[in-house]
Formats: C-alpha cells, sequence, structure tokens
C-alpha cells in the first residue's frame, strides 16, 4: 500500500509525514506496564531521552499517568510535577526535540505547551475525560492525537463489548472529528487504541482492516502496539519477550499505509520503516 502524504504543524514548522514517523515513549511513572521503560530521576530521563534520540526518534512523548489496564489514579497535580520533571530534562538534553504530551487533561496539556513548547496533545480519551480538552487544543493550536477508548484505564479491559468493533470506532471518529473542526482544530491523528478497551479479537480485527482509516477520514494514522497484551497474550510472552512481536506488527502497519508509530524500541522501528519504505519504492 502507498503511504498518503501528510503534514502536521508543529511549533510552525511542517512536519512531513511522507516518510513514517517514529515517537519514542518516555514514562514519567512508576508504574507502566513495561518495567524497561519506567524513568523516575533526572538522571533516569536523561539518559532515556538520550537513547531515544540517538536512535533516530522524531517525537519523544511524555506521559505522567500510566494508562496500563488497572493503574492507579494520578491526581492533577502529581501528574503536572511528574511532567515539569520530564519536560525539563528533555529541554536541557535535547532543546530541539519534538515533543508530544501524553495527557487526557487539558489544563495539564495547556501547561506543557505553554511552558514548556510540547507540539503535540495526546490524549488516550479522546476528550471523553475532561469536557475542555477540545476546546483547548483548538486554542493552543497544536496537532491533536484522538484516541479511541472504551471505558477509562481502571476499567477498560473489564468486559469490552461492540456491536461491531470496526464500526463502532469508525462512527466515533467521525463524530469526534466534526467535533473538532467545528472549534477550528486544525490537524487530528486518529489512534484506533489498541488495548484499550478492546479484547484480542477486537485488536486484530482493527488491524486488519487500519489502512481503511486514512483512507476513509482523510487523516494520518498513529498506532502504539508496542509490547501490547495483544501480542503477549497471543504469543505467550512478557512484555519485557515482546520485541520481536512487536516489530512485525509495526512493519504490518507500516504496509498499511500508518503515519507514526509509537514505541518503546526506537531503533528496531526505525529500521522497520527504512526497510518498508525500500520494498514501496518499487
Amino acid at each position: 500500500m502507498m503511504q498518503t502524504t501528510y503534514t502536521i504543524n508543529v511549533n510552525g514548522t511542517l512536519m512531513d509525514l511522507a516518510t513514517p514517523r517514529v515517537m519514542g515513549i518516555v514514562n514519567v511513572t512508576p508504574d507502566s506496564f513495561f518495567a524497561g521503560s519506567r524513568t523516575r530521576t533526572e538522571a533516569d530521563i536523561a539518559r532515556r531521552v538520550e537513547q531515544l534520540v540517538a536512535e533516530g526518534a522524531d517525537i519523544l512523548d511524555v506521559g505522567g499517568y500510566s494508562s496500563r489496564p488497572g493503574a492507579d489514579d494520578v491526581s492533577p497535580e502529581e501528574e503536572r510535577e511528574r511532567l515539569r520533571l520530564g519536560l525539563g530534562v528533555i529541554r536541557r538534553v535535547a532543546p530541539e526535540a519534538v515533543v508530544s504530551v501524553d495527557t487526557f487533561r487539558a489544563d495539564v496539556a495547556r501547561m506543557c505547551v505553554e511552558e514548556y513548547g510540547a507540539a503535540l496533545v495526546n490524549d488516550i480519551s479522546g476528550g471523553e475525560l475532561d469536557a475542555e480538552m477540545f476546546p483547548t487544543v483548538a486554542r493552543l493550536g497544536v496537532p491533536y492525537v484522538l484516541m479511541h477508548m472504551q471505558g477509562t484505564p481502571q476499567t477498560m479491559q473489564d468486559r469490552p463489548l461492540y456491536n461491531n468493533v470496526l464500526r463502532d470506532v469508525f462512527l466515533y471518529f467521525a463524530r469526534k472529528v466534526q467535533q473538532l473542526r467545528d472549534l477550528g482544530q486544525k490537524d487530528i491523528l486518529l489512534d484506533p487504541g489498541f488495548g484499550f478497551g478492546k479484547t484480542l479479537e477486537d485488536n486484530y480485527a482493527l488491524l486488519a482492516h487500519l489502512e481503511e482509516f486514512s483512507s476513509v477520514f482523510g487523516l494520518p494514522v498513529l498506532v502504539g502496539v508496542s509490547r501490547k497484551s495483544m501480542i503477549t497474550r497471543l504469543l505467550g510472552v512478557t512484555p519485557a519477550e515482546a520485541l520481536n512481536g512487536t516489530t512485525v506488527l509495526n512493519t504490518l502497519c507500516l504496509q498499511k499505509g500508518v503515519s507514526i508509530l509509537r514505541v518503546h524500541d526506537v531503533r528496531p522501528a526505525v529500521e522497520a520503516v527504512r526497510l518498508v519504505q525500500a520494498m514501496q519504492a518499487h
């Protein structure tokens, strides 16, 4: 499948998504599901950021609220403190890095954009958990990652249920994209939300039809399958053993026209992009 050309406005510069981009995960949390991605101290964060940049990350996605199934709730104050720490280190270690903030709280997103120059807002809740999120990102004028999640991080994997998962997610995006457009939001990226209120079968049904999201909505697609349960449960491995499965799924996603891969392991994803692009050039 050929890559459709999209661009997004990142801090006043157009980022071309004709070559898929790799978003490296920086978790400023004590409890993210993949222990290898957790960073708590300034030294930990600095090492992580330097590694991701050296391996070729195009975007750093910084989160202070673990969204793994059943994760503890984190107060807005605690989330802010974690992000201040993480973003402060990034600004010192990698001042040129394009930063995305992973939050569902509008005031937290605003702080990160206005005080630390975050260039994107990545919202796992699609505006469902904070009614102010859509108006806030539209005012800030930053690209917004609209993700689909059924329930909350605390409840999403209790009993996910859909009439038809593909149709239900499509209808959700149609409604949300229209709400954002009505507010004047320019750059929107779609994330089907693998593992967020989905059964194993739901995840693979969405993966099988992934190319339809960009073709139907005319918007770039971001995916995060890195080391998730759709790999570990199917293969009977731990998140620490799921890099090979992650690379396989990332490769399939690239063949289905995805614009951004959100990953724990940047170098394998960058290599997958180069290899798939070499094939698609013929």
